[in-house]
């Protein structure tokens, strides 16, 4: 396909729904007040885990959670873009720090789940009493991450993620050019992992946004900003049409080379001599 050698990496939340998972259920679910109480005295991941507990107690169901996620508010356009890119062969990818569970129910609401070939966030599923549960990406209570860029929260540092991609990109025969499209601190970190040919797509106006802005000299790759739903589309393939303009030209570039060779080979005079002496012996093949 046309966009073989494109890897689209997204944030989920404020980048391809347009409000953050975790606050629009609580919300909607009427948790607000207790999630602000208990904000302080635990790490998110282990709030959002509680929330669950406590609405499933009051009788919320798996199903209202799910309920709930489908009418997240996502641009058409955005929708759109992805199943665009998918379809015109871009491997698609996530790296969030919302949770499996909630990205999973809204991306198949939309049918945009097999868009993709990875999605690396929190485990959250629904446990055998039918309710769900929320965990940390990384157990930071066993250990860090490793990762000491001040952006990163302890349960995820996206731009480890990004180096494993990375590291199995490189394994393969053709090289793979990265968009990397953001909006929140977290996404700072896997935007300095990209090099020197890869593009970030920082949400302007938001979090990593000003963190660009201020430390441009440490971004590598190229910046093309965008703001709702027609820009990402937008920006998105005007760097995928571009990419493939460029990959065109070096393997016509190459191809050109190939024939040049081919060329002077065949121009290239015979040896006087007309015996057999005057052709190399054909090497044995063997069996």
């Amino acid at each position: 396909m046309a966009a073989a050698g494109i890897v689209v990496i997204y944030d989920f939340d404020k980048t391809i729904i347009d409000c953050d998972s975790d606050n629009w259920v609580v919300d909607e679910l009427g948790a607000t007040e207790l999630f602000n109480q208990l904000l302080p005295t635990m790490p998110w991941n282990s709030l959002m885990d509680r929330i669950m507990k406590e609405l499933h107690s009051q009788g919320i169901r798996i199903e209202d959670i799910a309920t709930v996620l489908k009418r997240s508010p996502i641009h058409p356009r955005i929708i759109e873009a992805i199943k665009s890119a998918h379809a015109l062969g871009c491997d698609l990818k996530i790296v969030s720090d919302a949770n499996t569970f909630f990205i999973e129910t809204i991306l198949e609401h939309h049918g945009l789940k097999e868009c993709f070939s990875e999605i690396n966030t929190n485990p959250g599923f629904v446990d055998e009493q039918g309710r769900l549960r929320i965990f940390p990406h990384h157990d930071f209570t066993k250990s860090s991450h490793g990762c000491q860029h001040s952006s990163c929260p302890p349960n995820m540092c996206k731009g480890i993620v990004i180096e494993r991609i990375q590291a199995s990109l490189s394994m393969e025969d053709q090289k793979k050019t990265i968009i990397y499209l953001g909006d929140g601190l977290g996404d700072f970190c896997p935007i300095l992992k990209l090099g020197d040919g890869d593009y970030v797509m920082p949400r302007k106006g938001f979090p990593v946004w000003d963190l660009i802005c201020n430390n441009r000299k440490l971004v590598n790759a190229e910046i093309c900003e965008w703001s709702d739903g027609e820009e990402f589309e937008n920006v998105l393939f005007h760097l995928i049409s571009r990419i493939i303009s460029i990959d065109r030209n070096n393997t016509s570039a190459k191809m050109g080379q190939l024939y040049s060779v081919d060329c002077k080979l065949e121009t290239m005079p015979l040896p006087v001599a007309t015996g057999p002496e005057a052709f190399p012996l054909a090497l044995p093949v063997l069996h």
